[in-house]
């Protein structure tokens, strides 16, 4: 079952029990893959519907920290509890020992050695990490490892 699948059969299963934050995530999603489909002209794979998720995953992590730098935490809590949903769809996330042992490797195999280095790096592990891991999160590791 494909990722579209899986969001038309959330969506269903939100609408029975009631369950509005949830119906109002999936419902969210799906929009945002008809807007991406209607741009690109085509219909997606799964691929290109987990990078639509991971940027809201992205989206909805911005404006839980802004929230909290504004003392808006009803808000916040909206977007975390909206976010928990959007993970729910992505593969499972890596942790952060993980992603340093995938950074690490890749630093092996390219013989980096120096900040210089770091877009080469991030070149080779941002397929290994896609939606997967926080991309800010992978930059740090890669940056702090290079360093």
């Amino acid at each position: 079952m494909n990722l579209k699948e899986q969001l038309n059969d959330a969506m269903k299963a939100a609408m029975k029990a009631r369950d509005n934050l949830r119906l109002s995530a999936v419902r969210m999603v799906r929009a945002a893959i008809k807007n991406r489909e209607i741009d690109a002209r085509a219909e997606l794979d799964n691929q290109a519907v987990i990078d639509v998720i991971s940027s809201l995953v992205k989206q909805r992590r911005e404006s839980i920290r802004m929230y909290r730098e504004g003392n808006r935490l009803e808000l916040a809590e909206k977007e975390e509890l909206e976010m928990a949903v959007l993970l729910e769809f992505l593969p499972a996330q890596l942790s952060p020992e993980e992603i340093e042992s995938v950074v690490m490797q890749t630093i092996l195999d390219l013989e980096a050695s120096g900040a210089r280095d770091m877009g080469k790096v991030m070149k080779a592990v941002s397929p290994l990490t896609a939606g997967k891991a926080d991309g800010k999160l992978v930059s740090d590791t890669v940056r702090r490892l290079l360093a």
